[in-house]
């Protein structure tokens, strides 16, 4: 498998990804540390290898996880960095809101005369 471009997505492309639970599941998996094989990840995941490759490939394309070889190893790790980028667009979402919400709050406190 050719490795995925590194560069940072559309926070779409990440939500899209880990709007399957199985998908999230595995992210939360290689966010515990090492970078872990198919093996590895679908022991006790109650899937196939084969399931377990075709999620890490929407992730891989979302630039959320990649692979690397170790001997014959395929091995998959967090691409952080397209984490970090969400986690700036929701910051920025939930500011919008909390900047709502506090006026919501001040008319409801101050109405008008």
């Amino acid at each position: 498998m050719k490795a995925p471009e590194s560069r940072v997505r559309p926070p779409s492309a990440l939500f899209a990804a880990l709007g399957d639970a199985t998908r999230l599941r595995i992210v939360v998996r290689l966010a515990r540390g090492e970078p872990l094989s198919i093996k590895q990840l679908a022991s006790g995941a109650r899937m196939t290898r084969q399931a377990v490759t075709k999620h890490l490939h929407v992730l891989a394309a979302a630039g959320v996880a990649t692979p690397s070889r170790q001997g014959r190893e395929q091995l998959w790790a967090l691409d952080r960095r397209q984490l970090a980028q969400a986690r700036l667009f929701l910051d920025g979402v939930a500011q919008q809101w909390d900047v709502r919400l506090a006026r919501l709050k001040a008319s409801l406190e101050d109405p008008p005369r």
